[in-house]
C-alpha cells in the first residue's frame, strides 16, 4: 500500500557533500550574477543571512570571504558586504551540475508528498521500463526562506530500491546522489521540455491558477545502457528557469534548474 506523506521542513544538511559556506557562496553568488542583487546593493546581515538558513557566523563569513575573494562584493568595516561596481550580469549559474545540486538542497525544502509502490498509470512508463509495479516518488520543493512553492518531482524507479528510498533520505539529499550510494551509476539522461496547463493537482501544489501555463522536463535516465527510471519536473517559468548547456561530457549537466527566488 502506498504511504502517503506530509512532512514538515528540516535544517540544511550536512552531508550534502559540499561543505555549508560553499553552498552559501554558491546561493548568494547566482543572486548577483543573475541581477537579483545589483551593484551597489547591500547583502543581506550577517546575522540576517544566519537566520534565513540556520548556519554559524563562521560559516556566514566565509562565504562572504569567498566572494570578497572572487571580486563579486567589498566588505566595508562596521557597515556591511555590497555588490562589487562593475560585476558583469549573466544568465548561467556558477559551479557544477552537483554542485547546482546542492545549491537547490541548501536554499529550499523537500515535502515528499506521495512514496510507496505503484501501478504506473502513464502506459509510456511501462512501455520504457516494463510492466509491474514501480516505486512512486512525488516531491514539492519550497523556498526556505518565504515557503514559496518551486517545483514539483515525480520520478517512477525500480521496485529494489523499495526501503532503501525513504522520506527523510530524500529530505536531506537529492535522488541523484542516493541512487549513487545505491550503486546506480547512471551513463546518460535524455531530457525532453514540454509545456502543460496546470491541473488541479498541480495548481494546489504549486499555488498558481488553474490552466496556468507550465514548463514540465521528461527525464529518461539510463544505467549500463539500460533505462533505469523516469522524472519529470514541473514548475512555474515566473520562479524557475530551464538552462541548457552544449558541449558538457556530464551525462547529467546538459539540463539545469535554476530558482529565481524572491526576496524577503
Amino acid at each position: 500500500m502506498r504511504t502517503k506523506w506530509s512532512e514538515g521542513p528540516e535544517g540544511v544538511s550536512t552531508t550534502a557533500g559540499v561543505p555549508l559556506h560553499r553552498q552559501l557562496f554558491l546561493v548568494l553568488h547566482d543572486e548577483i550574477s543573475r541581477g537579483t542583487l545589483q551593484p551597489g546593493d547591500p547583502l543581506p546581515t550577517e546575522q540576517s543571512l544566519c537566520a534565513q538558513f540556520g548556519v554559524s557566523r563562521i560559516t556566514v563569513r566565509r562565504a562572504l570571504g569567498d566572494l570578497a575573494d572572487e571580486g563579486l562584493v567589498e566588505r566595508r568595516q562596521g557597515v556591511g558586504s555590497f555588490v562589487r561596481q562593475g560585476v558583469p550580469i549573466t544568465q548561467r549559474p556558477v559551479g557544477s551540475y552537483l554542485e547546482g545540486l546542492h545549491k537547490t538542497q541548501f536554499e529550499t525544502d523537500v515535502e515528499v508528498v506521495e512514496l510507496g509502490p505503484q501501478t504506473a498509470a502513464p502506459a509510456v512508463v511501462d512501455q520504457v521500463l516494463g510492466p509491474g509495479e514501480k516505486l512512486h516518488v512525488v516531491r514539492l520543493r519550497r523556498e526556505r526562506r518565504t515557503r514559496e512553492p518551486l517545483m514539483i518531482t515525480e520520478a517512477w524507479l525500480p521496485m529494489a530500491l523499495a526501503g532503501r528510498i525513504t522520506a527523510r533520505a530524500l529530505r536531506k539529499s537529492a535522488l541523484y546522489e542516493l541512487l549513487s550510494l545505491e550503486g546506480v551509476a547512471l551513463d546518460r539522461i535524455d531530457n525532453e521540455l514540454t509545456a502543460e496547463l496546470a491541473s488541479p493537482a498541480t495548481a494546489r501544489l504549486l499555488d498558481v491558477p488553474l490552466s496556468s501555463a507550465l514548463i514540465r522536463v521528461n527525464r529518461l535516465a539510463y544505467a549500463d545502457g539500460q533505462p533505469h527510471h523516469i522524472l519529470t519536473v514541473i514548475l512555474t517559468p515566473t520562479r524557475s528557469r530551464v538552462l541548457i548547456s552544449h558541449g558538457t561530457s556530464d551525462p547529467q549537466g546538459a539540463v539545469t534548474i535554476a530558482h529565481d527566488i524572491r526576496g524577503q
